[in-house]
């Protein structure tokens, strides 16, 4: 009996000890789970990261209790800057850029008159009689046309956003389509037009919805490719804004494909940018295909 006893004594303090233990890491497991929730509530940068699945849903519904980012401010001319795009006020400027917006009165005419010489020649070139009445005007009208084309050459981000960006708690997908878009190949200087879809999904900050479109004027309005410009709305609205996710997608005719070249008529290019969640979400990237009609 005595030997017994002895063993059972011996026995339930090891028993005690391997539950006082689980208990213990138990608790701790949820201590760690508490310091990260509270260190970084909507998840984005602890350890344990998201998952991302076609069977969940396309957001996050924690992203709603964070307080709002703080507004995007486009960076002055000389200050440092990380963004995509180029913030000194002309978004991706090239060597021409700065003396056409800064001219003066006299330097535009005299700028004018250069286009008007070289029209001139290429309709000689061409075995034209620049002097005949149908043509006499054409140098100018043609100058002034070209000038307009580039216009986007001149204007600046920051006066088109002009601070309409405002606090909504709306994480829900907000959409823009069917913008049309003219713009001209900088390879052959032909139009190319077609129209795009723009989507993004707020992070407690929505833009005014007439900006979408004067971005993407802005763009196009210069000498591009119609990839060039897909890629460059999308990124400007995501330096802009701040979003959790944008998607442009564009549908365009390409009049050097339609009128030389391969000359097929019905031929049309199709180019999207996914950024955010729309790239790390399908769910979410079909559902804009889908609102867009491109998801058929």
């Amino acid at each position: 009996m005595s030997s017994t006893a002895s063993d059972n004594s011996e026995v339930k303090p090891q028993h005690n000890n391997d539950a006082k233990s689980g208990r213990a890491m138990t608790m701790r497991k949820r201590h760690l789970s508490r310091e990260y929730a509270r260190e970084d509530p909507d998840g984005r940068n602890s350890v344990t990261k998201r998952r991302y699945s076609t069977k969940k849903a396309p957001r996050d519904p924690r992203d709603e209790a964070d307080p709002p980012s703080p507004r995007k401010v486009l960076k002055p001319d000389g200050e440092e800057t990380k963004s995509v795009i180029d913030f000194d006020g002309l978004s991706r400027p090239n060597t021409g850029t700065r003396p056409r917006l800064e001219k003066s009165a006299t330097q535009d005419l005299e700028r004018l008159s250069k286009m008007r010489d070289a029209v001139r020649t290429i309709l000689e070139c061409v075995g034209e009689d620049p002097t005949r009445s149908g043509l006499l005007d054409t140098p100018e009208r043609y100058a002034k046309a070209m000038m307009f084309f580039t216009k986007g050459y001149r204007q600046d981000l920051r006066d088109i956003v002009n601070n309409a960006i405002f606090h909504e708690n709306h994480n829900e997908m907000v959409v823009v389509k069917n913008v049309e878009i003219f713009s001209m190949c900088e390879h052959h200087m032909i139009p190319f037009m077609g129209k795009m879809h723009i989507g993004y999904i707020p992070y407690h900050s929505v833009i005014g919805l007439s900006k979408l479109p004067r971005i993407a004027e802005m763009f196009s309005r210069r000498l591009q490719i119609q990839e060039r410009l897909t890629k460059e709305v999308a990124n400007a609205i995501m330096e802009v804004l701040n979003p959790q996710g944008v998607a442009v997608v564009m549908e365009s005719s390409h009049l050097c494909m339609v009128t030389r070249g391969v000359e097929k008529t019905t031929a049309a290019t199709i180019t999207s940018c996914v950024l955010g969640c729309f790239k790390a979400k399908e769910k979410t990237r079909n559902e804009f295909l889908s609102l867009v009609g491109l998801n058929r």
